[in-house]
């Protein structure tokens, strides 16, 4: 279940120590690698501070455990998540399956989802006002500075967290 994937991750990190626009980031060494040129983007003005201890390692150990815990689940997830950048600073959502996150509007339903999910966890309610707060302030949390969600196809989505 995607809700005991996403704790199991929030809970590793313990053990560790907007607005749309036609426009894209230009110096995207991802795109075209793994995923098209986005043609969207948008900025996300987050509702919290990155916590001081929020580091490379923490950004790998989220994604790790949530990937770990994705594919233990008894279904197939559909879609990949990993980090990216020198240090760790972008994470990548691609579809493993045609039709999925093909729109903006999937690719904010995906958003919608993992914040219902993530306002469930204890860590997501220690850090933030889990009522007001989004999966993009939890990524903020974390330190992550951009959010990529592709159908792996033709279409991709990018958020830069501020």
């Amino acid at each position: 279940m995607l809700l005991t994937g996403l704790v199991m991750a929030l809970i590793s990190l313990g053990s560790l120590s907007g607005r749309a626009d036609d426009t894209t980031t230009t110096d995207d060494r991802h795109a075209e690698y793994y995923y098209p040129t986005p043609e969207s983007s948008e900025i996300y003005n987050a509702r919290v501070q990155t916590l001081p201890e929020s580091d490379r390692s923490r950004r790998i150990g989220f994604v790790t455990a949530l990937t770990k815990q994705l594919l233990e689940q008894r279904y197939d997830p559909g879609y990949a998540v990993f980090a990216k950048g020198d240090n760790a600073e972008k994470l990548i959502i691609v579809a493993l399956q045609d039709g999925r996150f093909n729109t903006i509007y999937r690719s904010r339903a995906l958003l919608a989802n993992l914040t219902a999910i993530a306002r469930l966890t204890p860590f997501f309610q220690q850090y933030t006002l889990a009522d007001l707060s989004t999966f993009l302030d939890l990524m903020k949390l974390l330190g992550f500075e951009q959010v990529t969600i592709s159908d792996g196809a033709q279409f991709a989505h990018q958020i830069e967290i501020r």
